[in-house]
């Protein structure tokens, strides 16, 4: 049962944090997951930032990128994303030569425009007196990229003469969005374009043409590369797959009215007393979710791959249980990345020769 078109595979991470789970047991879950997924043949390994959530442990991306690549040993690890408003483009760049030093050639820099968070929090993050604006990105993205690269600033520029330090080598850029604007940024730059379908499937195809028909050739990259993120949960058959994709649609609905909390057990999420407004709503946050056994979810994957044309799915999946979690992706595994020519994509990959 493969997909019609071999991508690759990789996987987003968010660290849940269950109900009576504890914060190290949600990060020795991730640190498990990672290796398995290193085992399975997934590309990379993605961590995002987000903050003021009980129910999400990644708040500090860069230290559990650390922790993931020391578990590991060849799957690529990146952040999906580093919020850059939340952060000085200069302790980005140290950040990520440190980890470029410790881990050569296996770093991404995944980099968002939203601050992952509430106004509140994200002022406290930036202790400015305002989030950063649309116009205040690109200015942003160039002195980061100029601290990575180990260029200098032109004269008269307040940043002439600072450096970032330690050096290693640039890890690859990604721009990651929701709509359209971080689609065309990334287009015109020319750098690679993650979209996040699992929350944003409205824009997907619009972000996704906006970001081709923008792009523009850089130094390494001559053609556009786009990856989809998608919500996945793959179990034994249907019926087992909805009933742990409960607690999503639950928490879903938390965040959207103002409640956020921890992770819910699939037994929470059956027992809430839903209204019908309710109901509704959380379908909605989630329906473009890929939920059932391997031959629904192998169904959902090849019709996101036609309609987006993705050069690479990214695969996030939230459910109470870590070994649920693992058992989804060994599955979703089966469906493409035990296939020979997808293993070739794969070692191409790794190798350089296409892709980022």
């Amino acid at each position: 049962m493969s997909l019609t078109r071999p991508v690759p595979l990789s996987v987003l991470d968010l660290v849940p944090v269950g109900t009576d789970v504890s914060a190290g047991e949600a990060v020795r879950g991730s640190l498990e997951l990672a290796r398995r997924a290193e085992d399975l043949g997934f590309t990379r390994y993605w961590l995002a930032e987000h903050h003021g959530m009980p129910g999400i442990a990644s708040s500090a991306t860069t230290i559990l990128m650390g922790q993931v690549a020391a578990a590991t040993s060849t799957i690529r690890v990146g952040s999906g994303g580093v919020m850059l408003p939340n952060h000085a483009p200069l302790t980005i760049a140290e950040q990520f030569g440190t980890l470029g030093a410790f881990f050569p050639g296996r770093i991404d820099l995944g980099i968002g425009r939203a601050p992952g968070t509430d106004q509140n929090t994200a002022r406290a993050l930036r202790r400015g007196p305002g989030p950063m604006s649309a116009d205040d990105f690109p200015d942003q993205l160039a002195e980061l990229t100029t601290f990575l690269s180990g260029g200098s600033f032109p004269a008269g520029h307040p940043l002439r003469g600072v450096e970032a330090y330690p050096r290693a080598d640039t890890p690859p850029i990604w721009l990651l969005g929701s709509s359209g604007y971080s689609a065309q940024v990334a287009g015109i730059l020319g750098l690679p374009f993650a979209f996040a379908h699992h929350f944003s499937s409205a824009s997907t195809l619009p972000a996704l043409r906006l970001y081709r028909d923008s792009f523009r050739p850089s130094p390494g990259r001559e053609r556009p590369y786009a990856m989809v993120a998608a919500g996945v949960l793959c179990a034994e058959d249907d019926e087992r797959a909805q009933w742990l994709a409960g607690p999503t649609r639950l928490t879903m609905l938390r965040l959207r009215l103002g409640r956020p909390g921890a992770f819910p057990t699939p037994e929470e999420a059956a027992a809430y007393p839903w209204t019908p407004q309710e109901r509704d709503l959380a379908e909605s946050a989630t329906s473009s979710h890929i939920v059932g056994g391997p031959e629904t979810v192998r169904d959902g994957l090849n019709a996101l791959l036609e309609a987006t044309g993705a050069d690479e799915l990214m695969i996030v999946t939230n459910v109470h249980s870590n070994a649920d979690r693992i058992r989804s992706y060994e599955l979703v595994a089966r469906l493409a990345l035990d296939e020979p020519e997808v293993g070739q994509v794969r070692d191409a990959h790794a190798a350089g020769v296409s892709g980022p």
